[in-house]
């Protein structure tokens, strides 16, 4: 066994692996409130059409606060994190914390990052291209295009849109691909660095894997965005990375974002730590990484400026048309939430909705790789933007039961997101929310654990 790393005590691994098959997408526990939502009527049964927040409470960027903020979250244990906000024609980028704990190199706020499930709102963009052309319908099942690679009922009665909401029922095929996570992470992330997936074999993998949630309800599965891909390939003749790059990143203008054809990311950025809850220690820089494990569900590098630019202009209607853009925006329930609360997650295609501790709805996505993070957060409109990303992961520790102890740094992530988007200090103080629970960024290091 490496010496940095050491076996998961035995409730912690059953811990471990009830996360791995969680069905939240990215964040734990959201302040709950009431929905602002109206049925669509051209929506499957159990979907619903949110809008969500568009406006900002006349705040401007509040450049001291959120210099501030940033810094708290570097305070607070990360090793560097980075973030660039929008509010209209003003913007700010900031950056703290240290990109390489070797040589002290500061982080810098114009670094690329790997976005990890970001790349599924980019995904989706692409497959609604497709609809809007009539080569794809969302409620065709996906037998219909690939009935060789889901064979017997599933193939049938799963629809392209179940996969692009992740209520397919499919297992995740990331516990497949790396054999030994949940005893030794860091010997199976190592064995793995620069091998290279076929999508098959993923999908596979997924297939065996257990059922995360009956089918029709929200689980969410790296598998169902890299079948996504194969669709994509199916009706477009093109590899949905070539696909992809050209008719959603070029179309948007994006100059810093890419699928890496190597393991090894093209310009500068931070190392990207990976700490398993204290299985690696100490955290094991994993930024040279061959990304055929995730693919079209993850494997994105951009940057937080990018990243801003292409939700202001999906968001704006600019990659997609109206029914199109409607049809992301149509929502399932994401989590289940506690008697008397109301769902304040619900996820549609490739892009979900949140309600932040200001008692407003905001769009985005999270994402996750081995140890680099992101979170990205826009009103409706996409006048008010904001994209955080950080190079340390799965900081968190359980406790003798197995429970997530809390964490300073989810805390100041969350304050500087709730600041970025327009709230004030007292939105991120727990006397100043409604009732429930209180919204906790652990973002792609908790319920989702191993999979995100």
């Amino acid at each position: 066994m490496d010496p940095t790393t050491r076996r998961a005590p035995s409730p912690l691994r059953h811990t471990l692996h009830r996360a791995a098959l969680a069905s939240s997408a990215a964040l734990l526990a959201l302040a709950a409130g009431t929905l602002p939502a109206h049925a669509a009527p051209t929506a499957p049964p159990g979907t619903t059409a949110v809008t969500a927040s568009t406006g900002h409470h006349g705040q401007r960027l509040d450049r001291k606060a959120l210099r501030a903020s940033l810094e708290a979250i570097q305070q607070a244990g990360m090793y560097g994190t980075f973030s660039a906000v929008r509010d209209g024609s003003s913007t700010w980028r900031g950056a703290a914390g240290t990109a390489d704990l070797a040589t002290k190199r500061p982080v810098r706020a114009d670094y690329e990052h790997r976005v990890g499930s970001i790349t599924k709102t980019f995904t989706a963009v692409a497959v609604l291209q497709q609809v809007a052309k009539g080569r794809i319908d969302l409620d065709a099942p996906i037998a219909r295009y690939l009935p060789e690679l889901i064979p017997g009922e599933r193939g049938q009665a799963i629809t392209v849109r179940m996969l692009l909401n992740h209520t397919s029922g499919l297992g995740d095929h990331i516990l497949g691909a790396f054999p030994g996570l949940l005893e030794d992470p860091g010997k199976a992330l190592d064995a793995r660095q620069f091998h290279r997936f076929d999508p098959e074999e993923l999908v596979r993998l997924g297939l065996a894997a257990p059922a995360p949630a009956p089918r029709g309800k929200h689980a969410y599965s790296n598998t169902n965005y890299v079948i996504a891909g194969l669709l994509l390939r199916k009706v477009t003749g093109q590899e949905p990375e070539q696909y992809i790059t050209r008719n959603v990143i070029r179309k948007a203008g994006l100059r810093h974002t890419y699928f890496p054809r190597t393991p090894y990311m093209t310009g500068p950025h931070a190392k990207m730590y990976e700490s398993m809850y204290g299985m690696i220690e100490p955290a094991r820089d994993y930024s040279v990484y061959d990304m055929s494990w995730c693919g079209p569900a993850g494997s994105l590098v951009s940057t937080t400026e990018d990243l801003n630019s292409f939700y202001r202009q999906l968001l704006s209607g600019k990659l997609l048309g109206p029914a199109e853009l409607s049809a992301m925006k149509t929502t399932v329930p994401a989590h289940d939430p506690q008697p008397g609360q109301e769902v304040t997650f619900r996820y549609g295609l490739g892009l979900y909705t949140l309600k932040m501790p200001d008692g407003r709805w905001y769009w985005g996505h999270d994402g996750g790789v081995f140890g680099a993070g992101t979170w990205a957060l826009s009103t409706e409109d996409g006048r008010r933007q904001v994209v955080l990303a950080w190079n340390l992961m799965k900081y968190q520790r359980f406790d003798d039961q197995g429970q997530m102890k809390p964490h300073p740094i989810d805390a100041a992530m969350l304050r500087h997101m709730t600041l970025a988007l327009g709230g004030t200090p007292a939105d991120t103080r727990p006397a100043a929310r409604t009732a429930g629970t209180v919204a906790a960024p652990l973002a792609t290091a908790a319920a989702d654990t191993l999979r995100r």
